[in-house]
């Protein structure tokens, strides 16, 4: 009944790849982030050296996950309660990011602690693609897109607070496996999603962006709604997205294409002051 720590992801991935994959969508962002360090290298989010370690309960068998990217803060998979305490003991957390409960359950012996982030994850249900649709139509990004999307995933990570460090490769990778796609009006792009690799049969709509000048037309459910179809038309049995609690109009938006509430996350920080935590996020709508 011990956490094992590890810096190589292929090790990671042998002892808890397949318990992971049992639970697709709950797993989702150490699945996509741990595929992104096998493809991608350690330092595919920063310089500093991944964290990843998982716990294994009375019977042997894998119950509970965490990895940290630097300079994100640590996130859990599924944990088994059982698990939260020796994490405690074995590894030095400042910050969380978890499942409400995991996450208020590490939280309860931080005095002060404050939440940083509410995160809302969704899945797919029967698809309602916006009626009437917006102007426009859609069409997968190209590498002539290139400096349109980096800038604007750069300004998409400003828009919720996160390092832009890996914009370009970001852009790249998801340009040459056809996973972002642009709305445009008039020739002229005006709104973006991506998708995540499909892992465990699951794929996560992510970077929805969409410029100041030109929101509040529909165009981010539009794209969204696309890529979410093309994700199942392509064999995806969880299509899942996550919102930030704190913005109403993305909520209402997904819910109205389809998706259906799963569960939340919190990003907790035990200190009760100082510079805004950064956490693994997913998308924005606009």
């Amino acid at each position: 009944m011990t956490w094992t720590f590890t810096d190589d992801v292929d090790v990671f991935l042998d002892a808890a790849g397949a318990w992971l994959a049992t639970r697709p969508a709950e797993n989702t962002l150490v699945l996509t982030i741990t595929a992104t360090l096998r493809s991608s290298g350690p330092h595919a989010y920063g310089d500093g050296a991944p964290v990843l370690g998982w716990w294994r309960g009375p019977d042997g068998e894998v119950a509970g996950t965490l990895i940290q990217t630097p300079p994100y803060r640590p996130l859990l998979g599924v944990v088994a309660p059982e698990a939260l305490g020796p994490l405690a003991a074995a590894f030095p957390l400042t910050a969380v990011n978890a499942d409400r409960t995991t996450a208020e359950a590490l939280a309860a012996g931080w005095p002060g602690h404050r939440v940083e982030e509410e995160q809302r994850l969704y899945r797919l249900g029967e698809l309602i693609p916006p009626s009437p649709a917006p102007p426009g139509r859609a069409r997968s990004a190209t590498i002539t897109d290139r400096a349109l999307l980096v800038a604007w995933h750069r300004a998409f990570a400003a828009d919720i607070g996160q390092p832009d460090t890996h914009a370009e490769r970001m852009v790249d990778e998801r340009t040459a496996s056809g996973d972002l796609t642009l709305w445009e009006t008039g020739g002229v792009p005006v709104s973006m999603a991506g998708v995540s690799p499909r892992v465990a049969g699951a794929v996560r709509v992510t970077a929805v962006y969409t410029p100041p000048e030109h929101r509040g037309h529909g165009y981010a459910a539009a794209v969204t709604a696309e890529v979410s179809r093309a994700a199942r038309q392509a064999g995806a049995r969880e299509v899942l997205l996550f919102t930030d609690l704190a913005n109403p109009t993305s909520n209402g938006v997904y819910r109205r294409i389809g998706y259906e509430a799963l569960s939340d996350r919190l990003l907790i920080s035990r200190e009760a002051q100082g510079r805004r935590a950064k956490g693994h996020r997913s998308n924005r709508c606009g």
